[in-house]
């Protein structure tokens, strides 16, 4: 047994109870405890953590508590490029490629909606996330801090906000994906590419109302579905411009 002092940065607060928050405290830790085991044990998912200094040191999950230690643990940066000193993954933390559990239906469609490419079914179950994880690369959002401690969960973002809209802001404004969207790109369904279609192509799939108003049209090749910019459109714009503020439009 030893005793170390931790201290969580930013974000990272959210996880523990209020009487260790934005303040340095001391915990025992068992024999051969690691710096992901204690900051787990504290409550924070070791995706949520991008730099941990020990003494000052920049080190890895695997490294193995003294007694005596200060641990400082960060989320990410926003404002500087801390690259050369990150020791906690082999790979970036950040790519744009997602799956979402299967509360977070309506985080997938608008992702989609941004031109990310997101899996989603609401009969995945943790096994299935995390082996798609694992196989894929992608980085899975949840709300399910114990999902997200799995060790084989190395990419993972949790959603602290609860409405769609709310989530998707959280998401861009932490991943910083406002540069790499392609709005309107991807089918909301079926996560596939939409492509531009002639309306001749598609008149017999076209409500009346819709021939007669609209002339530019995309469709999805793997589900079948068209989109036209009707109201449904205009509501995604709006969102648009919510989450990618001066966005050519």
């Amino acid at each position: 047994m030893g005793t170390a002092s931790f201290r969580f940065y930013e974000e990272l607060n959210d996880f523990l109870p209020p009487e260790r928050r934005q303040r340095e405290f001391s915990c025992r830790y068992a024999r051969a405890a690691t710096t992901k085991h204690m900051i787990e044990a504290l409550g924070v998912p070791h995706t949520e953590v991008e730099l941990i200094l020990v003494n000052g040191e920049s080190v890895g999950f695997e490294r193995l508590l003294a007694d005596g230690d200060r641990v400082a643990v960060y989320p990410r940066f926003e404002a500087m490029d801390i690259t050369p000193l990150l020791r906690v993954r082999e790979r970036p933390l950040r790519e744009s490629r997602f799956v979402a559990d299967a509360h977070l239906g309506g985080l997938a469609r608008m992702l989609r909606m941004l031109g990310f490419d997101t899996l989603y079914d609401n009969h995945f179950h943790d096994d299935d996330l995390v082996a798609i994880v694992e196989k894929e690369g992608r980085i899975l959002l949840s709300r399910d801090r114990e999902l997200l401690k799995r060790r084989s969960i190395t990419h993972g973002c949790y959603l602290h906000a609860q409405k769609p809209e709310q989530q998707l802001r959280e998401i861009v404004e932490r991943l910083d994906l406002t540069r790499s969207a392609r709005p309107l790109t991807l089918c909301l369904h079926c996560n596939a590419p939409l492509r531009p279609v002639a309306k001749a192509g598609v008149l017999d799939r076209l409500p009346p109302r819709v021939r007669e108003h609209y002339e530019r049209f995309s469709t999805c090749d793997r589900c079948g579905r068209v989109y036209w910019e009707g109201s449904h459109w205009r509501n995604m714009q709006r969102v648009l411009d919510g989450v990618l503020p001066g966005r050519a439009g």
